[in-house]
């Protein structure tokens, strides 16, 4: 005869091993699933295949070429906007002059960078013995001796003639002031350590530097880059005065003048 009750109690004992193996296997089945989750994200995040390196700098050198053109021409752009906006405060201020004293400013023939336009459109005193006399410009900026004209312009400058008369009383000529609200970067002053008698010189420049040799570029601070002035001898305004400045922007040079509303490309300075 079978014994049903000890059957019935052999299938729960089975029933419960069972259980306990999968009770078993289930945390290692897990963990088997986190391993392999881990190592698929591992996967995902390694470093950049050769080909995806390649396409990335093909990119950014696409962008390259696209930017920099575009770049350099807004950086071209507003030098030459500010050298002509520079220029045009100096040509008005030589048109007030030749209105109110019925002559340009005189100019400096052999080195049309080395002018005394600095002088003349401030406007200067005379002051110092008569053998020797010290020009001083009417806002105390700038002085120099008669005896250094040829030390700072050349033999072809001799003096000013937009200058306070030391004689003539009530009737004596006064000196005009034309220009004002000059920017310390619109200014040059010669070098004082290399000469100290031309210590207190000036010169108006643009505040767009150069890089061309201005004689004697010694004297001067580097890459000064002073307005060029002919006045006795103009040849494309033959009826008043030729002014320009020179920049060199993308190796090329580009003339801001008073005689062409667009730069001029010229092969030298």
């Amino acid at each position: 005869m079978i014994n049903f009750s000890n059957s019935h109690g052999a299938r729960t004992s089975v029933r419960s091993h069972i259980r306990r193996r999968e009770d078993a296997t289930i945390p290692a089945a897990a963990g088997l699933r986190a391993l392999l989750r881990t190592e698929v994200r591992a996967q995902g995040s390694r470093a950049f295949t050769l080909i995806e390196l390649l396409v990335v700098m093909a990119v950014i050198s696409i962008l390259a070429a696209l930017i920099f053109p575009v770049t350099g021409a807004l950086n071209r752009k507003k030098m030459i906007s500010k050298a002509r906006a520079e220029l045009n405060l100096v040509r008005m201020a030589i048109d007030n002059y030749s209105t109110k004293l019925g002559h340009y400013p005189a100019d400096n023939p052999s080195v049309p960078a080395l002018n005394q336009l600095y002088f003349e459109l401030l406007g200067t005193t005379n002051a110092g013995p008569a053998a020797n006399p010290e020009f001083v410009t009417l806002d105390g900026s700038a002085r120099i001796r008669q005896a250094d004209f040829a030390g700072a312009f050349g033999p072809g400058v001799q003096g000013f003639a937009n200058r306070s008369a030391t004689t003539g009383g009530d009737d004596a000529r006064m000196a005009q002031r034309f220009l004002s609200d000059l920017k310390p970067a619109q200014v040059a002053s010669f070098d004082g350590a290399k000469d100290p008698d031309l210590a207190n010189v000036k010169l108006l420049i643009c505040s767009v530097p150069s890089w061309y040799k201005v004689t004697p570029r010694a004297l001067l601070p580097p890459n000064a880059n002073p307005f060029r002035y002919n006045s006795s001898n103009p040849t494309n305004n033959p009826n008043s005065y030729d002014l320009w400045v020179d920049l060199l922007i993308a190796g090329k040079t580009n003339r801001i003048s008073n005689w062409s509303t667009e730069p001029i490309i010229v092969a030298t300075p």
